[in-house]
């Protein structure tokens, strides 16, 4: 922001509410509902007058900014410095709503929620201790920069530093005899640790939380869009209590060191219900633990909500209509497959159907569904719940994953005895799975005479909204386009992230599934029955229905969802089949 952009604003108080009116963009009555409101509430008059629906924010703060005489600036666009940003500190950043954008060392320019507040334009300039030239920002906007740049590291830090000096007061290792209980358990370094490390995580849209110890540190890392980042080097010696701590919220064996450990305990974080799968493992220096987050309160699991494309979610729906048959979702570890499934049982979901579930370990906790969770040591396995199962006169069964060749052969049978199952397998593409049912010693005719259709799918990364440019493509990007589309490479336009603070650099914020739906049908039937799998292969990507994921994910590339790069390691992964891309 150069100097000229943000001269310092007037010394005066400016009423709102009453400049709103005056400029006709809220009338008399809703002010005077607002000023109401606002006394129930609590909260600043701006907001309340947003929240209530009466103006918009981005019009309030153009208002703001040509009263003032200072600029709006947009943080989704703006290149944020976070050494700059962190010359004020996070929690006066909080309080006065405040964010340091640039630093000329004569005076700083700081955007402001509400450059109104005179109180906090005096605080600020006390507290940096230099001249102030404002700008106007979003809320939303400033709260998200905060929370993408503070991350609560030195929070964490903090707590790991008053942790260790608790046990080095102790002079002793970690002992369960020391835990405190009762309401001093959750004022503990331990508990509070733990607390902030799971609040910046769902904050950030993690996924898995990885807890580390070393030889010299005790590393926490985030796995955020598919990608691990380190969060958090502290001393080693604290590692002990963090896994302590974690055992027994999991109820697992504190004693037990030597061996793996799995558990599960429910946090609640921000007003959210948070569920969380636990294992452990011994490692040279400890104990690793990867945790799980799985968002219970979050309304995701419906098939819209997906991003399939609308011909694959009206074929996937009619599959999931029939009154019988066997439907498949595959695709690698972490690729989604447990969130399609559950999006699938929530579509069949009626008092008139009664759904059983077969599971290791039960992830969502769906009402009118009797959900079963396997466990081995007292051999409760798939095979053995899934016999059960079916003598409790099941409509729709779901079997988490066909491990075996005794699960795989009840699962096909109980498709064509008239009952409609669910379930997944490991496979790279959608026509492969029929031919791991084979490998695993099923019949040709039981498969064809049971499987309906096969849903393959992989997530890639979304671009940032905030920073996604168009650019062109790197040389092997072009010839790999060269190479798979030819001619109909020219003139393609594709979008990258160079990276900001909306999306903490890395030019990605979220992902997106990418799909391929095989239906079986008569002549693809007859190969199985064959027993031919290079005529059922060729048959099935011949199949006028069939798209492949790279397909999708170069339809997500040309729209600007998602990067060539993500495109083309699709490519590496499945098979670089994107005919009918033109559809």
């Amino acid at each position: 922001m150069s100097q000229d952009q943000a001269t310092p604003g007037p010394r005066k108080k400016i009423r709102i509410g009453e400049l709103l009116v005056q400029n006709e963009l809220i009338t008399a009555d809703q002010l005077a509902t607002a000023l109401v409101e606002q006394k129930k509430a609590g909260r600043r008059l701006g907001q309340t007058l947003v929240q209530l629906g009466f103006v918009t924010e981005d019009a309030m703060l153009s208002l703001l900014s040509r009263q003032l005489r200072i600029p709006f600036v947009d943080l989704r666009d703006y290149q944020s410095d976070p050494e700059v940003v962190r010359k004020l500190q996070e929690t006066h950043a909080r309080r006065f709503r405040a964010i340091v954008l640039e630093d000329t060392g004569r005076d700083f320019a700081v955007g402001m929620a509400d450059p109104t507040d005179l109180f906090a334009q005096d605080e600020l300039a006390r507290i940096l201790r230099r001249p102030l030239r404002q700008a106007i920002v979003r809320e939303a906007d400033l709260l998200h920069v905060i929370d993408q740049i503070y991350q609560d590291k030195d929070e964490l830090n903090d707590l790991a530093a008053e942790l260790g000096e608790e046990l080095a007061a102790n002079d002793a290792d970690f002992d369960v005899r020391n835990l405190p209980v009762g309401d001093e358990a959750a004022e503990a370094p331990v508990a509070k640790l733990l607390q902030s490390l799971f609040e910046d995580a769902i904050r950030t849209g993690a996924s898995d939380i990885h807890i580390e110890p070393d030889e010299a540190a005790l590393r926490v890392r985030q796995r955020v869009d598919g990608v691990l980042r380190e969060q958090v080097v502290a001393g080693p010696r604290i590692a002990a209590a963090v896994v302590l701590r974690l055992k027994l919220m999991s109820g697992l064996d504190i004693s037990e060191k030597r061996l793996p450990q799995d558990g599960r305990f429910n946090i609640k974080v921000s007003s959210r219900t948070i569920d969380v799968r636990l294992s452990t493992m011994p490692i040279q220096h400890g104990e690793s633990v990867v945790m799980r987050l799985l968002d219970q309160s979050e309304d995701q699991l419906k098939i819209e909500h997906l991003g399939m494309p609308k011909t694959v979610r009206a074929r996937f729906r009619q599959a999931l209509a029939r009154p019988h048959g066997l439907i498949i979702v595959t695709g690698p570890t972490g690729s989604g497959k447990t969130t399609t499934l559950y999006a699938a049982l929530r579509e069949v979901n009626q008092a008139s159907k009664k759904i059983i579930t077969v599971e290791d370990p039960v992830e969502y906790q769906m009402a009118r569904i009797n959900q079963v969770q396997v466990n081995s040591k007292i051999e409760l396995t798939f095979a053995s719940v899934l016999r059960s199962a079916l003598r409790q006169d099941p409509d729709i069964v779901m079997i988490g994953e066909m491990r075996d060749s005794e699960t795989a052969e009840i699962a096909l049978r109980a498709a064509m005895t008239g009952h409609l199952v669910l379930s997944t397998l490991h496979t790279n593409d959608a026509p492969s799975a029929a031919l791991r049912l084979a490998d695993m010693g099923a019949e040709g005719y039981l498969v064809a005479s049971s499987l309906q259709c096969v849903m393959a799918q992989r997530l890639i990364r979304r671009i940032c909204k905030s920073c996604g440019t168009e650019t062109e493509p790197d040389g092997n990007e072009r010839a790999w386009l060269d190479a798979v589309l030819g001619a109909r490479a020219k003139g393609l336009q594709f979008k990258k992230g160079p990276g900001c603070t909306q999306c903490n650099g890395t030019g990605y914020k979220g992902r997106i599934g990418t799909y391929e739906l095989l239906t079986m049908n008569e002549t693809l039937a007859d190969a199985l029955r064959q027993n031919d799998p290079g005529l059922y292969m060729r048959t099935a990507r011949k199949d006028p229905d069939f798209r492949s994921m790279v397909a999708c994910a170069m339809d997500y590339a040309r729209a600007g969802l998602t990067s060539l790069e993500e495109v083309v390691r699709l490519a590496t992964e499945a098979e670089p089949d994107i005919s009918g891309d033109d559809e």
